[in-house]
């Protein structure tokens, strides 16, 4: 290959949308190390232990894609992390790419691109190993199997579209409303021809058959995810959390700074001559939007929702702004990329993994993303809890257990513990609690996380070994209830203990 060849692959649209993915990658990967596993991230990693078809608290995408990452990297941050970079990195080319099938050109393509780097959920999850990373991704990819679907008038997109869909309801359910919204646009739009067309069947088939694995486990452990999704939804409208579900459309959705671009997007979906074809992408965003509103989600549900939108809206920018007279076009262009580097600023402030614990930076990233603190101390959990394990007696060593009241707690005992020679952590927490309590169960429990008042009726003695600390004395949900006891004698039998101590987290 030629030098010149090799230029005009890497200056392609394609080329430069491949070089902002991979500069998100690459910070990533320098910065992810920073502090320490998420409470969620040692869930997910805690559950790639045990392969199943379902888990309680979600399907079994991200666990088996974390099973993956264990295998290849061990626990390096960094390793499991590259994963959610990677697609992020994904979800941002075939924004660029969606923006060039609807007819935008090079600065509307890189632009797009631009807007996903930047987006505030997009970009916190490349440096978080949850569900949301890859959700977003397979929403993304449904959406571009879709503008591929109406511009190439091909109907085997329809297979695109239904793996996107089966994909997506295996890594979260939140799909199953992005998938009302595409059947609302398929039957109120001129793609409701395709009703007719067996592609559009085998599609929603081959959706169907990879989401059965998952569906067949809920039928066999009685829906217990909707139990879940029911206890979790009412403890988020009893604190708030759906509280500002419009406003974070403007916050979390995508840059504060691109909202503008988004809009003109649903202008362009919804009521432009140009953007008629497309009008299905105005159901695909609106009908999600509605539902979450009157469920009471929260805000950031709807956030893969917005790359099509940005894509279709610097599409319109491009044709009617930035193509105009020279002056207006200059002005324009300023305006577009002024937002940008502000929206870029903002975002690597506030979710960037990178400030001194402590520092002002840190307090200012800390309040705005309070995932940040809940990165800090699990290995000194661990370390506590095996200095309080050491303190027993020696016939009691033999026969503690360790159980934790959230998966946090769990999660890192698991990934820690066996450095210190800790037991598998028990919980009644999610699908800890299916995994059961052991053959023979242990005889002395170090309970973390729970007051004393919560425990201590369960046993005739419960006492108190220690707290929860971190070297940074950064208050996190641990801080809530930092006391460490050791409880001895169950009053009940664990099979009745263990049913009262079950909930969902």
């Amino acid at each position: 290959m030629t030098n010149r060849r090799l230029r005009e692959i890497i200056f392609s649209d394609l080329g430069i949308l491949i070089l902002l993915a991979v500069s998100r990658i690459i910070l990533h990967a320098l910065t992810n190390h920073t502090y320490g596993f998420h409470r969620d991230e040692l869930a997910f990693l805690d559950d790639a232990r045990y392969p199943a078809w379902g888990y309680t608290a979600y399907p079994p995408l991200t666990p088996f894609i974390g099973r993956i990452a264990l295998a290849l990297f061990g626990p390096s941050i960094t390793g499991v992390r590259f994963f959610s970079g990677l697609a992020q990195g994904a979800a941002l080319v075939l924004t660029g790419l969606m923006a060039r099938e609807l007819g935008g050109k090079r600065k509307a393509v890189i632009l797009a691109g631009l807007s996903v780097w930047i987006a505030p959920v997009s970009f916190a999850q490349g440096t978080l190993f949850q569900y949301v990373s890859f959700d977003y991704l397979w929403w993304v990819l449904t959406a571009y199997a879709v503008v591929r679907l109406i511009k190439t008038e091909n109907p085997r997109w329809w297979l695109g579209i239904g793996a996107g869909v089966g994909l997506g309801m295996m890594t979260k359910y939140t799909m199953g409303f992005f998938t009302i919204g595409l059947v609302c646009g398929v039957l109120f739009t001129p793609i409701r021809r395709h009703l007719k067309s067996r592609w559009l069947w085998i599609g929603a088939g081959l959706a169907l058959l990879i989401f059965l694995p998952n569906l067949l486990w809920q039928i066999q452990h009685d829906f217990i995810s909707l139990q879940h999704l029911a206890a979790i939804h009412a403890h988020d409208v009893q604190i708030g959390r759906a509280d500002h579900f419009l406003l974070d459309q403007f916050l979390l959705g995508a840059s504060p700074f691109t909202f503008p671009f988004w809009l003109a997007g649903l202008y362009f979906c919804c009521f432009s001559r140009s953007g008629r074809p497309y009008r299905i992408l105005g159901w695909m965003y609106a009908v999600p939007l509605l539902l979450f509103a009157a469920a009471q989600g929260r805000g950031y549900y709807t956030a893969p929702a917005y790359p099509m939108l940005l894509a279709a809206g610097l599409v319109w920018i491009e044709g009617r702004l930035l193509s105009s007279r020279p002056l207006v076009s200059a002005l324009m262009s300023g305006a577009v990329y002024t937002m940008l580097a502000l929206g870029a600023v903002f975002i690597i402030v506030l979710a960037l993994p990178a400030a001194p614990v402590n520092s002002p930076w840190w307090e200012l990233a800390s309040a705005a993303n309070s995932d940040l603190k809940e990165e800090i101390g699990w290995p000194e959990l661990a370390e506590i809890t095996a200095h309080i394990r050491d303190q027993l007696p020696p016939e009691e060593q033999a026969q503690a257990g360790i159980f934790t009241n959230n998966y946090g707690e769990a999660g890192a005992i698991n990934m820690y513990g066996p450095g210190l020679g800790l037991p598998t952590a028990l919980s009644g927490v999610n699908s800890y609690w299916l995994r059961g309590y052991g053959d023979p169960p242990p005889q002395v429990l170090i309970v973390i996380g729970y007051q004393q008042e919560e425990i201590a009726p369960y046993f005739e003695t419960c006492q108190l070994a220690g707290r929860i600390t971190n070297q940074y004395n950064v208050q996190n949900e641990e801080s809530k209830t930092p006391e460490i006891f050791v409880c001895r004698r169950l009053k009940e039998p664990w099979p009745e203990f263990w049913e009262h101590i079950h909930h969902f987290g």
